[in-house]
């Protein structure tokens, strides 16, 4: 069949079209860089023939060299074959027009707080100079570490993980972004290695999968690392942990923003008197909470 498509297809739209099917037939599950078989091979493909990746009509109808069809082709069973996530198959991840180096030792960027920062938390935090210190608690590839430096540019960061191997990779995006000065690695298990220390805003994208979900990944989920994906029966035990002790870490007039996923419930359930405030991102209001220090408890 490889060989037939080979020969037979010549164009990028050729080819596009017989991705979506390859990966409409394979059952191909869509959740990290791209929610569907269309966007996805677009992504793929252009990426694969080093093609600007937000311009797709001017090459549809260009004829593909035979090195470059064996490229694409590749790239294709590679993906319904091994059922890897695109962002391990091209090494990259984008969190709005923001690219961060991805392989198999970190979960694949994917956060709403992403989008928050790139608004400077606003209202929340109304002068970004005046933020001179953050923490990003479960930092995996740096990303989130990385938008906050970004952010709030007099802002010294920490960027913890329990992951030796994620903190390598975070360490190559912070060199990516030229931002080790301003953004510490720290190897740890959340706030561990920080005593005595306290911060003007923690961020933190804890693992939040429940057991029972986390039973139930598609095979792309199941290649990135077991660690950043699954938190107890109910998917809180990490954030019970920040709850329990970001206040020490905080400033007085410090903020916590953490991404829970879809546990809402089980959360307001579990602490009915903390003041959570459920901010607005483009999936919805009831992903990510924001707590100031003078609500959480001591």
């Amino acid at each position: 069949m490889t060989t037939a498509a080979k020969t037979e297809l010549i164009t990028v739209r050729d080819y596009l079209r017989y991705a979506v099917s390859r990966f409409n037939a394979a059952k191909l599950f869509f959740g990290h860089d791209s929610d569907n078989a269309w966007d996805e091979a677009v992504y793929l493909t252009l990426h694969t023939l080093n093609l600007p990746l937000d311009r797709l009509d001017p090459f549809l109808d260009a004829r593909l060299l035979m090195h470059e069809r064996e490229m694409l082709l590749d790239i294709y069973t590679r993906r319904c074959q091994e059922r890897l996530p695109a962002a391990y198959l091209t090494h990259e991840a984008w969190l709005g027009e923001h690219r961060f180096y991805v392989d198999d030792r970190v979960i694949v960027p994917r956060s709403f707080i992403a989008e928050l920062l790139d608004e400077g938390l606003t209202p929340w935090i109304d002068d970004p100079w005046a933020v001179e210190s953050a923490l990003d608690l479960c930092t995996g590839s740096g990303c989130l570490a990385i938008l906050a430096a970004l952010a709030f540019p007099n802002a010294e960061v920490a960027a913890v993980d329990l992951s030796e191997d994620a903190l390598a990779v975070a360490e190559r995006n912070v060199a990516d972004y030229h931002l080790n000065d301003r953004i510490e690695l720290i190897h740890g298990d959340a706030f561990s290695k920080l005593q005595g220390r306290s911060f003007d805003l923690i961020i933190s994208n804890p693992p939040y999968v429940n057991a029972e979900s986390v039973a139930a990944l598609p095979p792309e989920y199941l290649h990135e690392p077991e660690l950043a994906l699954g938190s107890g029966s109910d998917g809180l035990d990490l954030t019970r942990i920040i709850l329990r002790e970001a206040k020490k870490h905080l400033t007085e007039n410090g903020i916590l923003v953490v991404e829970i996923g879809h546990n809402r419930d089980e959360l307001e359930a579990a602490y009915p008197t903390l003041p959570f405030t459920w901010l607005d991102t483009a999936a919805g209001d009831e992903f990510v909470f924001l707590l100031q220090a003078a609500d959480l408890p001591d």
